[in-house]
């Protein structure tokens, strides 16, 4: 979680701002149950009275309370209280301890008064044991009796009343001062019942503006969350695309393309989905939970021990089932590679399966890699499947338990419904936070995952990079490229591809590169834009080592024709001005004319904007190496390389295209690789490879005297009748 955290690191002041808004949202889902316990208790069992400090008494109520008090209590009463009229009015401004004092001294003797009256058997007994006592008639007012009396006598009466109810749970007792409370405000004449519907409005306005509060901070907290998680990705995908665009051959054959594909698509969208949910229930999730606990410790319910037992099942079932499932989870991910490469390698090889009939052996592939990450996608669904109702399951049982506990509670006195009713609330939500971390468990690991295979690519070393301090061509670049013992071998591999190769390619001149299969040819010619690096020795242009130049300086003066003409979605026109700012219409069409292209864009109907599918599977191969060729003459660089760009074209093609190529390119430094010996005939300098190192040197009949590769080339692909031509100083048609 912390590598993809690490990857939103510079939003860090957006999850501070969520961080913040969780825990605002937590109080106001922590503080609903609260006000259902007062509802409940105060509002409903008694009539909206919180507390057993009346805010008015009548001037009887207060001497008959006067009357069974010690003269500290006395002082504190006095001190509470102020007379108005026949009342006596509870002084606004008191400090939170005389509260404090005012509380426990009137729950204790308005618990007194409310037994003193009660009709209750155990009430009765107790006045009758007290008026024998005393000595005075069983319907005589025990306060009338209380002022006739010395005040300690009536302290004795009063210290052996509290030795009978010292057994009393508190919450009986503050309910016994609460129904005196309530018996003295409707002596007043105040009505009780529309105070009860006032404080449960009050209670339920309170209630729907928490509710609201804690819905508007779930909102910005899900928005914030979506959009600090969509730009992760979109910086993540830039980066990734970035640091691919940068790799050299040897990097990208670290990565299939089916696999880099899923890292820039899948991978990242995994990291944005665990982005997203982390912050809205991962982070939130404890918030909550941790919250629940305090909260169900100051209910002092006694039920805590519940808790432990609700969290223990669901840790242990949680821990059964990441352990079964954790490595399904982790498998994802390399089998959604496979798929991908399966399926990119028999969408983009269809030709070849038809014509070889491979159909069915490629749906087998396909189905196989299909099937097992279904199987694993089951697996992983199933076992989600399972957990949810067993989840439910415990929730429902701790709920009923709590119940079954909770009611002999309420029976005893020591608990109340509402109290039970909050303390139900506060455990589920300790479990709820609990599954929502289970629930998103089981995406951190392939977020981890993905987070990793991300990475990486991010850490790749790219070998080939611009030097820390780069040189610059001169004003007026010549174009020269020259190769000094160069020596390159691919990595891993026991031989060297290319040994010790020297020549020099001079501006306005044509140096043709030909030789067997497999000789060299293509690795050569990539080491000049730096598509590879040399091994051994130095490749240079006008004295400069490409590795001392930017690679954006060094490529601005090469245009490069692959092998393999690489056609972008678009048309026909943005392909040739492809990577070319400020193209006109007239360069993109002297180009297309140069490259023997400007017949075919003709017949079609839309010319210059006909459309091109994305590889150019819309048009012939010779039609793509045209455009291909066009594309590197419409940059107009100093350094032209063609690697077997001519093969897809017909002679007649090829040698309209080789003449206007010469004329048209006279002041640039043009290197062909070939395979055709027809279509470097006229070359300036011909370079004979074998096995990575160069036989030869000369032109086309230096090497055909005294080069003995170079003449099996020219026999196998050129009649006796040519030779003797060539021999005799005609050219070859």
């Amino acid at each position: 979680m912390l590598k993809i955290l690490k990857f939103a690191k510079q939003y860090w002041y957006i999850m501070v701002i969520i961080l913040m808004l969780l825990f605002v949202q937590a109080n106001c889902d922590l503080a609903l149950p609260e006000y259902t316990s007062k509802i409940v208790d105060v509002g409903i069992q008694s009539s909206g009275v919180e507390s057993p400090i009346p805010d008015k008494l009548r001037s009887a109520s207060y001497n008959n309370l006067m009357l069974i008090m010690t003269e500290d209590e006395m002082e504190v009463m006095s001190t509470s209280y102020t007379k108005e009229d026949d009342f006596y009015i509870l002084k606004e401004e008191l400090s939170d301890q005389t509260k404090e004092e005012l509380n426990t001294l009137l729950t204790n003797k308005e618990t007194i008064m409310t037994m003193l009256y009660a009709d209750g058997e155990e009430a009765e007994a107790m006045k009758a044991e007290m008026y024998s006592s005393m000595g005075v008639p069983t319907d005589s007012d025990i306060m009338e009796v209380f002022a006739m009396m010395p005040k300690e006598a009536v302290l004795k009466i009063v210290d052996s009343i509290n030795e009978k109810i010292s057994g009393m749970s508190d919450l009986i007792g503050e309910s016994s001062a609460i129904s005196y409370v309530i018996a003295e405000y409707d002596a007043q004449g105040i009505d009780m019942d529309q105070m009860q519907m006032d404080y449960l409005k009050q209670q339920g306005i309170r209630m729907l503006l928490l509710a609201l509060l804690g819905m508007v901070m779930a909102v910005i907290v899900t928005y914030l969350s979506a959009k600090l998680a969509a730009k992760v990705s979109m910086n993540l995908r830039n980066r990734v695309f970035k640091q691919v665009v940068k790799f050299s051959n040897a990097e990208m054959n670290n990565f299939s393309t089916a696999s880099l594909i899923t890292r820039c698509t899948n991978d990242i969208q995994q990291v944005q989905l665990v982005l997203t949910m982390f912050f809205r229930i991962v982070a939130y999730a404890p918030i909550l939970g941790i919250g629940g606990v305090f909260k169900v410790i100051q209910t002092g319910s006694g039920m805590g021990w519940i808790i432990g037992v609700a969290v223990g099942t669901i840790l242990a079932l949680v821990g059964s089932l990441m352990i079964i499932a954790m490595p399904k989870f982790k498998m994802m991910q390399t089998l959604v590679d496979q798929l991908n490469l399966v399926s990119r390698e028999i969408l983009t090889g269809i030709p070849v399966i038809r014509a070889f009939g491979r159909e069915d052996h490629e749906k087998k592939r396909f189905d196989k890699a299909s099937v097992d990450l279904m199987k694993t996608q089951l697996f992983t669904n199933r076992t989600m499947a399972f957990m949810m109702p067993t989840m439910m399951f415990i929730m429902n049982g701790i709920t009923v338990l709590i119940i079954w506990v909770g009611a002999h509670g309420i029976e005893t006195g020591e608990l109340q419904v509402g109290t039970m009713m909050a303390f139900i609330t506060y455990t589920m939500q300790i479990v709820i936070s609990f599954l929502m971390i289970t629930m998103v468990s089981i995406m951190i690991p392939r977020g981890a995952v993905a987070a990793t295979r991300i990475e990486e690519v991010l850490n790749t070393e790219v070998i080939i990079d611009d030097p820390k301090k780069p040189k610059h061509f001169a004003p007026k670049t010549e174009g020269v490229v020259s190769f000094e013992n160069v020596s390159f071998s691919y990595a891993n591999a026991d031989e060297e591809a290319l040994s010790e190769i020297s020549f020099t390619a001079n501006s306005g001149e044509t140096t043709a590169i030909i030789g067997s299969t497999g000789c060299g040819k293509t690795s050569l010619v990539q080491l000049i834009p730096r598509l590879f690096d040399v091994t051994n020795g130095s490749v240079k242009i006008d004295g400069i080592d490409v590795r001392d130049l930017e690679l954006s300086e060094l490529r601005n003066q090469i245009g490069f024709v692959p092998q393999k003409g690489v056609l972008f979605s678009g048309t026909i026109a943005s392909n040739i001005g492809f990577g070319i700012k400020d193209i006109t219409q007239t360069e993109i069409e002297e180009a297309a004319a140069i490259a023997q292209a400007t017949e075919f864009i003709e017949e079609k109907e839309e010319k210059m904007e006909a459309p091109i599918s994305q590889g150019g599977t819309n048009v012939s191969g010779g039609q793509k190496q045209r455009i291909a060729i066009a594309r590197a003459l419409a940059k107009k660089p100093k350094i032209l390389i063609f690697d077997d760009s001519f093969s897809a074209l017909d002679y007649r093609t090829d040698k309209k295209l080789r003449d206007t190529l010469h004329q048209k390119t006279k002041d640039a430094t043009v290197i062909i690789v070939a395979q055709r010996i027809s279509t470097i005939l006229n070359a300036d300098k011909i370079i004979v490879l074998d096995d990575g190192k160069v036989v030869g040197e000369g032109t086309h009949k230096q090497l055909l005297a005294d080069n003995e590769v170079y003449q099996q080339i020219a026999s196998s692909q050129l009649s006796e009748e040519e030779l003797n031509q060539v021999a005799s100083g005609r050219e070859a048609e």
